[in-house]
């Protein structure tokens, strides 16, 4: 039986050849014309957006090359008469004959093309007269809308391209933003304040809460020529958040005109003109630049806030006003009376006030005190959600508990009542929140809901929550104290100054009229408060301050012109730190050590650490503890219906042992070999953004590392005693040695310490016989925060000067019990 005949190939078919070439003809023509058109829009958006004398050099030659591009590109695409063509190579390469992209419409197209159409005609609404008239058949009928008779027979408006929508948007915004600069109190007295800056030297701007002094004065310093501006603000939030807003309202890119200088961030450029910087990072400049010739205006704001910086800044830049003259002008803005202060300090300088905010605010005060602040807080803001109109609330409490607390209370008394008093949204709002959590307060409340935040007192001024309406004030925040005796830092809950209830009032004015209710009788405001917050000078560790003093040549510390000098204890007690650390001599002097540890941007006992990892082989896991200490206790989360879960993740990175120091290298070691992974944070309750932020004070440092003179080392997370030891030189200071009572005792300046609740240690059965700690707190007891392990041989062997050697062996030779009490546990 013969085989079946082949069916001849058609000759009209092309092969897939072909087809590929043809389809590859047809996108390169397509895309042509979609990159003209892109580039027609950038070039009507530049044009539009700014005006010719508003770019720079750079941007009018970029501007220039995409005009002549468009030029010769459409001059060709109009002049040429000759069809396109293109030559595709074959596999071995030779050009194939090229072929006439005109005749590409004679073969079918593909599926994707059909599919496309399809969808095409689908999205479009076609009536019944141009529905027929298509050669597409009709999909649906046309719809008949019931129009208003007001709408009847309009004429058919253009359409607008999305370039010329996006141009109108943007003109629109530009005009609500200069509407709302102009209806602030600081915008009437623009020309007074301008001419009172121009005539003295030195002013003091005396203005409410709420006035735009932040914001404005600078712009208005630009706009009248000054030149360049840099103006401070105590907390690292507030520079970040107002450099945002002052560009937005200048219409500039973050980092260019306006930027922000924090510490281990710097977004600044060469154009930057007005630079939001905190006190801190304004007083690290004068190590390079002692007179800040690169600034023409100094404006000092928040000034009534006396942050340790503020004052040490304020005592530098008078002396740069005498030196320099009128070639530099001083703003010291404070939203508080108390400017006189301000003002005999700088030589009777003149106050210029600023009366009124921007809305009233109506104070209310309880008729008795309240026992319990937090239960009278929860009762507020339900009594306010049932009773007053529509606005956002905020609650004024004193840490991370007490929010938790309150957050508990409101949900569990409000289960059930959203559909009879509406939706009563909780946000929570202080330091160790994940940042995702934190972005909830400044989300847009819904219709029909209103929100409660519960924050700290970072809300008073870093903060501007918008949509806020009331506010609810206890009386309460936590304030550090440094005691130079022992050493130790308190935070403990106080009642805030009259200042600060005033500042806190101030945050329900900004968007609208508000309520302020005071959970405390007018007698106690009155009576009971202090006028303002105690200078942060008095009451904290002046180590630091001492070494950038001392490093900028001011040896004669007890003559500095304080605006309220220091405890003569509080200074003594620096200097003989700084001295048992190795960074000064017998004369008082710095040292070549002291001068390096001043370099970095650190602790002088962190510093020290980080120099002394050269010896011990292993200065790049010393960095990275440094970055991981250095965010300030945020990087484990530990959510309220997790906590075992949180407490499992944290304890797998103790394995090992070491100390806690030893679980944040492990911590960070395993984020880096993941990637720097997201989805690893949350799975092992690290906060994302507090690593992040750890990773750029890394790689900070290790910029910084050539310019002390440190040689690069890593000996890896499995060999500890190096990376301990070399920790060891630099807080030796901080050691101590357990007790047959279960606790342990710091060896200088004798007394009691525990462990504190959040370290490795806290429950562990066996107990390190020596511990050093990075820091020693006050809460409910004196607890140390972040310890580690170490061995009696290795003070004398980091500190000869400072432990004996016959002190630490008799010590280690002694005889300890098993088992220990009721603290429990044993020895190791």
């Amino acid at each position: 039986m013969s085989s079946p005949a082949k069916r001849p190939r058609s000759p009209s078919k092309p092969s897939v050849d072909e087809l590929r070439k043809q389809s590859r003809r047809n996108y390169l023509a397509r895309r042509e014309t979609q990159q003209l058109s892109q580039l027609r829009d950038e070039i009507i958006d530049e044009k539009t957006l700014f005006r010719d004398e508003e770019l720079t050099e750079r941007e009018r030659r970029d501007l220039q090359l995409k005009q002549q591009i468009y030029e010769l590109a459409t001059e060709r695409a109009a002049s040429s008469n000759v069809a396109p063509t293109y030559v595709v190579p074959d596999q071995k390469g030779v050009q194939d004959d090229s072929i006439d992209v005109t005749s590409l419409d004679a073969h079918p197209a593909s599926d994707q093309k059909i599919w496309e159409d399809s969808q095409i005609r689908k999205g479009k609404l076609h009536t019944q007269q141009t529905a027929h008239s298509s050669k597409y058949p009709i999909l649906f009928d046309a719809l008949d809308f019931d129009l208003p008779a007001k709408l009847q027979g309009l004429p058919h408006l253009p359409q607008r391209s999305f370039a010329q929508q996006r141009i109108a948007k943007r003109k629109e915004e530009r005009e609500r933003i200069q509407e709302e600069r102009r209806s602030l109190p600081m915008y009437a007295h623009r020309d007074a304040l301008i001419k009172a800056i121009k005539q003295y030297q030195v002013v003091i701007v005396q203005s409410e809460t709420g006035s735009g002094k932040t914001t404005q004065i600078p712009q208005y310093l630009i706009e009248e020529g000054f030149g360049s501006v840099v103006c401070t603000q105590p907390r690292r939030v507030a520079a970040m958040s107002v450099a945002a807003r002052v560009a937005y309202e200048m219409g500039v890119k973050l980092g260019n005109e306006v930027g922000y200088s924090i510490r281990f961030e710097d977004c600044t450029s060469d154009q930057t003109v007005i630079k939001y910087v905190t006190d801190g990072m304004l007083l690290r400049e004068f190590l390079s630049e002692p007179d800040l010739k690169a600034y023409d205006v100094i404006l000092i704001d928040e000034a009534h806030e006396r942050s340790m910086s503020t004052d040490i800044v304020m005592g530098l830049i008078k002396d740069i006003s005498r030196f320099r003259g009128d070639d530099v002008r001083v703003i010291i803005s404070s939203a508080t009376m108390d400017t006189e202060k301000f003002s005999s300090y700088f030589d009777d300088a003149p106050i210029y006030s600023v009366p009124g905010r921007r809305y009233d605010v109506d104070i209310y005060y309880t008729k008795t005190p309240e026992p319990d602040y937090v239960e009278a807080s929860c009762v507020s803001v339900l009594q306010i959600h049932a009773s007053q109109p529509a606005g956002d609330i905020l609650v004024f409490l004193t840490g991370q508990e007490e929010i938790e607390a309150a957050e508990e209370i409101l949900r569990e008394r409000t289960r059930g009542l959203g559909s009879k008093l509406g939706e009563l949204i909780i946000a929570p709002i202080y330091a160790t929140l994940p940042s995702e959590m934190q972005a909830k307060i400044f989300e847009p409340t819904p219709e029909g809901a209103r929100k409660v935040v519960l924050a700290t007192n970072i809300a008073e001024t870093s903060v501007t929550i918008p949509g806020i309406v009331y506010v609810i004030d206890p009386g309460f925040c936590k304030q550090k104290s440094y005691n130079a005796k022992t050493g130790m830092e308190s935070l403990l809950v106080v009642p805030v100054s009259r200042a600060g209830a005033k500042q806190r009032a101030g945050r329900a004015g900004r968007t609208q009229p508000g309520k302020c209710f005071r959970l405390y009788t007018k007698w106690s405001y009155m009576n009971e408060m202090e006028e303002d917050t105690v200078p942060e000078l008095l009451r904290t560790n002046l180590s630091q301050v001492v070494l950038l003093l001392l490093s900028l040549g001011i040896d004669n510390l007890i003559d500095f012109d304080f605006i309220d000098a220091p405890p003569p204890e509080a200074l003594l007690r620096s200097l003989e730190h700084l001295y048992a650390l190795g960074a000064l001599n017998d004369k008082g002097k710095l040292t070549k050590l002291g001068r390096r540890m001043a370099e970095l941007p650190l602790e002088p006992m962190m510093a020290k650490a980080l120099l002394a990892s050269e010896k011990y082989k292993c200065s790049e896991e010393v960095t990275v503890i440094c970055s991981m200490l250095s965010v300030n206790n945020a990087v484990f989360y530990r959510p309220k219906q997790k906590k075992m879960m949180a407490d499992a993740a944290r304890a797998a990175f103790a394995r090992g042992g070491g100390g806690d120091h030893m679980t944040l290298l492990r911590c960070y070691a395993q984020w880096r070999d993941a990637g720097f992974s997201t989805q690893w944070c949350y799975e092992h309750f690290v906060q994302t953004r507090t690593m992040k932020r750890a990773r750029d004070v890394y790689e900070q440092l290790d910029a910084l590392l050539e310019r002390v003179e440190i040689d690069r080392h890593s000996v890896g997370t499995g060999d500890k005693v190096p990376i301990l030891k070399a920790l060891t030189a630099g807080f030796f200071y901080n050691a101590c040695r357990l007790q047959k009572n279960g606790h342990y005792r710091t060896l200088k300046n004798p007394h009691t310490v525990r462990i504190h609740p959040s370290s490795c240690f806290a429950n562990a059965e066996i107990r390190p016989r020596w511990l050093i700690y990075h820091e020693l707190v006050f809460t409910t007891k004196e607890f140390m925060r972040q310890v580690f392990e170490i061995e009696g041989n290795w003070l004398h062997e980091a500190a000869p000067h400072f432990h004996k050697a016959e002190d630490v062996l008799e010590e280690s030779k002694r005889k300890m019990p098993k088992v220990l009490g009721k603290a429990g546990g044993k020895v190791r």
